[in-house]
């Protein structure tokens, strides 16, 4: 049986009413997005039982944590969580040390599954730990938090908008540390964002809430790729291509990446990586274009024979959006109406899609 997290809710207050119904994955990251207001810090808060939803059922990989059905509630203490907030809530009077220390003591020795030195590894803060909070910068300050909130051994970690008050620098610092805990550790993590780059960086599995209501709950890749979706008409709109890396050019700093299971192959400028290692890409709508014909003499080395699919008016008249499919891989694009007339775009159309290596995003 896979391991699964239900959380089935129904809470209204004056003004905002939440109904969602959730099947999450018991591993990986799955990853609440929605515009601020629309229910994700609610939810996130219900799992924990800090909110008590006025109907709920929820059950993280076969425990039942609350049932409204019979009258049974599993208080927050008691529920096997790690919680990490917008900012790193710190003992200023504790070093980093005891910050750490005071986490790991929630469980006992023989229920712990995280050993401190792993923490400290994972996180990358095994140097600041006789620091005190005072004098940690806001990335280090986050990262012993999600070092404090692991080393409780919980049955599920929650992020709420953790990077929201971190400047670019220290969310670019931030966020391989976060990638190392999705391949490390197997304890599944809800993380909630209204930021899509982090959720196309770090999610395996997407909600997107609005209003309190799940508009759609899926695999990140295809649920990127919708068009019927207002987040295919958010300015950073895209899609995930993952692959292996099939060749390196040192020269050019070009690396060639394989799509397992497709005969498509991109090319990306990226710093070195081992053959076979695995890669996620961002392909932006934005950076797509569109031809008759494949053009050999160009500057764009990413040239994709593919099929058009869905089309949908864009936020504005004078883009429209387009699905399409490089053999079995979703793509997305926005391109002027005017083009769109000019090649007399229609669904099932055969194109190629051009998509420069310097816009792919790994």
């Amino acid at each position: 049986m896979q391991p699964m997290i239900h959380a089935r809710l129904k809470l209204a207050w004056k003004a905002f009413e939440l109904n969602v119904d959730l099947q999450l994955p018991g591993r990986g990251i799955s990853a609440l997005f929605g515009h601020s207001g629309s229910g994700k810090t609610t939810c996130l808060r219900c799992l924990a039982g800090l909110e008590r939803a006025d109907e709920a059922y929820i059950e993280v990989n076969g425990v039942v944590w609350q049932d409204s059905r019979r009258q049974y509630f599993l208080p927050a203490h008691r529920r096997s969580i790690g919680y990490v907030f917008q900012e790193a809530s710190l003992f200023t009077h504790l070093s980093v040390r005891s910050n750490l220390e005071f986490g790991q003591r929630r469980t006992p020795p023989r229920e712990r599954k995280v050993a401190f030195e792993q923490a400290c590894e994972l996180l990358g803060i095994r140097h600041l730990l006789e620091r005190q909070p005072d004098t940690l910068s806001g990335g280090e300050r986050q990262r012993v938090g999600i070092a404090r909130a692991l080393l409780t051994s919980p049955q599920l970690l929650l992020m709420d908008e953790p990077l929201a008050s971190l400047d670019v620098p220290r969310k670019r610092e931030i966020l391989p540390y976060l990638e190392r805990l999705h391949d490390e550790l197997e304890i599944p993590l809800v993380y909630v964002s209204h930021a899509l780059d982090e959720v196309t960086r770090l999610a395996d599995h997407l909600v997107i809430i609005e209003q309190g209501n799940v508009l759609a709950s899926g695999a990140l890749a295809p649920t990127l790729a919708r068009i019927d979706l207002p987040l295919a008409q958010e300015e950073d709109a895209g899609v995930i291509i993952e692959g292996n890396v099939a060749s390196y050019d040192p020269a050019y700093r070009l690396l060639s990446l394989h799509v397992p299971g497709t005969a498509l192959h991109l090319r990306v400028t990226h710093a070195p990586l081992a053959i076979g290692d695995r890669l996620r890409l961002k392909v932006r709508a934005r950076d797509v274009s569109l031809s008759l014909v494949e053009n050999d003499h160009s500057s764009i080395l990413n040239r994709l024979p593919v099929r058009v699919g869905q089309q949908r008016a864009a936020d504005n008249d004078a883009h429209v959006l387009l699905s399409l499919d490089a053999g079995g891989t979703p793509l997305l694009a926005r391109i002027t109406r005017f083009s769109y007339d000019q090649l007399g775009i229609h669904e099932g159309q055969q194109l190629w899609a051009q998509i420069k290596s310097v816009a792919l995003l790994g």
